[in-house]
């Protein structure tokens, strides 16, 4: 089993990744679902009280209590799919990535997805899936709080890089490649889809 984990600050295109494997048959779990699950548990709206929740997850059962319940998810979706590889969207710190590091040992992989931050800020801007999509300070406190929990030194350590700054036909063939699944689509058919916009089932980030 393959497992490929992602990282990458909001609207950066871990979503549109996410969307190119599960296109591929290649299964993707949701980090974030674990903490959205919580909240549903405690009779909580995950949309309102995702961020609290998460926290209270890591004071209650350790830093990496989302990887940690993430864990059985995998290789649920390993056991169930004819594919190999499993991709895992949304790391966050570097404790995740030593947890999954010393659960699948050289299988795991992670990719960090990079672009500008007024690059991202106009992705989400034209998504305009809520108001503080389109709120520079917005943006910039929510990279801030993804960089306080350690996002930015696991960046740093990731194994592969995907530079997601040209078009989405471009960085859907590298995300293609790094799957290590073929590239059916041929050409630049989907070169002018906009990137912001293409990612509706995913997490937008």
């Amino acid at each position: 089993m393959n497992v490929i984990g992602t990282v990458g600050l909001p609207g950066s295109g871990k979503g549109e990744a996410a969307n190119v494997a599960e296109e591929a048959g290649i299964p993707v779990v949701v980090m974030g679902d674990v903490i959205r699950a919580e909240c549903r548990r405690r009779g909580l709206d995950p949309a309102e009280h995702h961020g609290r929740i998460a926290g209270a997850l890591r004071e209650e059962e350790g830093d990496d209590a989302i990887a940690a319940r993430t864990l059985p998810l995998i290789r649920e979706a390993a056991a169930e799919s004819e594919h190999e590889a499993v991709l895992v969207d949304g790391l966050r710190s570097t404790v995740e990535l030593e947890r999954f590091r010393d659960a699948f040992g050289d299988d795991f992989t992670l990719v960090a997805v990079r672009a500008p931050f007024e690059l991202r800020a106009e992705r989400l801007d034209e998504r305009g899936r809520d108001d503080s999509d389109s709120d520079l300070d917005a943006l910039r406190e929510r990279d801030a709080r993804e960089l306080d929990l350690g996002l930015g030194e696991t960046l740093d350590r990731a194994d592969v890089e995907i530079d997601n700054t040209g078009t989405l036909a471009a960085f859907r063939r590298r995300v293609r490649e790094v799957l290590g699944v073929a590239d059916e689509e041929g050409g630049d058919g989907d070169a002018n889809v906009n990137p912001a916009t293409a990612n509706p089932g995913g997490d937008g980030s």
